[in-house]
């Protein structure tokens, strides 16, 4: 099986698995680009395998898609976040200003909440998911994410999870929906707002709604992770990463 230099092609492949930062500036990803670039390929028995380098990768991949799942899928992980904070839906902001001028926001307010408790609730799904899409990554597709631009790992998951997720998620957050309470305090939103006078039919679909801002929460953070980790080294969490990583 044909092997890598490890000391000098694994450089490169420390990109998105964790928080501690130990080096300095911006100028390690540059770096572990360019020296990957100079490399060749070699038969020794003292270097790693493709495969293992590889299998650390995905390790490494996992670690990091998993905290971010268990960060927003925990109790206030969308809800007290202003990055990823759920709002309502842009048909529902003339409810809202209308609903304010006579005292009754909070009506408003409490919607908004519940429609952040939907998608904290289906968020944990987007675990398995994430697992089965790093399964079928093929070694191609791992030298493709780490030579690519800063969110290459995370548009790759985009492309290949969207649409299973979205489908995962819609019932979920459809049943959380109503038991968090949300569609409840949706008809007594829309009761107080349809008694008003003159005032515009509003129409809007509350799954739909939410299943694409938890989406779009859920990839922001990973992007935002992605970013930082390229330039910090890997914390060696596990076996394999300690093997393929370490600088012993």
């Amino acid at each position: 099986m044909i092997k890598y230099n490890f000391r000098l092609s694994v450089a490169l492949i420390i990109l998105l698995f964790s928080y501690n930062s130990v080096l300095a500036e911006g100028k390690w990803w540059q770096k572990a680009i360019n020296i990957f670039k100079s490399q060749k390929v070699n038969r020794t028995s003292d270097n790693l395998s493709s495969d293992e380098i590889g299998a650390a990768f995905k390790e490494a991949l996992r670690i990091g898609s998993e905290t971010v799942v268990e960060k927003l899928g925990a109790v206030n992980g969308f809800n007290a976040d202003s990055n990823v904070r759920i709002p309502l839906p842009n048909e529902l902001s003339k409810v809202k200003k209308m609903l304010s001028k006579l005292g009754m926001s909070q009506l408003v307010d409490d919607l908004e909440v519940k429609l952040n408790r939907a998608a904290e609730a289906a968020t944990p799904k987007a675990k398995e998911l994430f697992k089965q899409s790093i399964k079928e990554m093929t070694f191609d597709d791992i030298m493709g994410i780490y030579k690519g631009s800063e969110d290459s790992a995370t548009e790759y998951f985009k492309e290949k999870m969207s649409q299973s997720l979205s489908s995962e998620m819609h019932p979920i957050v459809e049943q959380s929906l109503s038991n968090v309470g949300a569609i409840k305090a949706y008809s007594n939103v829309m009761d107080k707002y349809n008694k008003l006078p003159f005032v515009p039919d509003i129409d809007t679909n509350l799954t739909d709604h939410v299943v694409q801002k938890a989406m779009d929460g859920i990839f922001s953070y990973l992007a935002k992770e992605e970013s930082a980790i390229r330039n910090d080294p890997v914390k060696q969490t596990t076996d394999l990463l300690k093997k393929v990583f370490g600088t012993q």
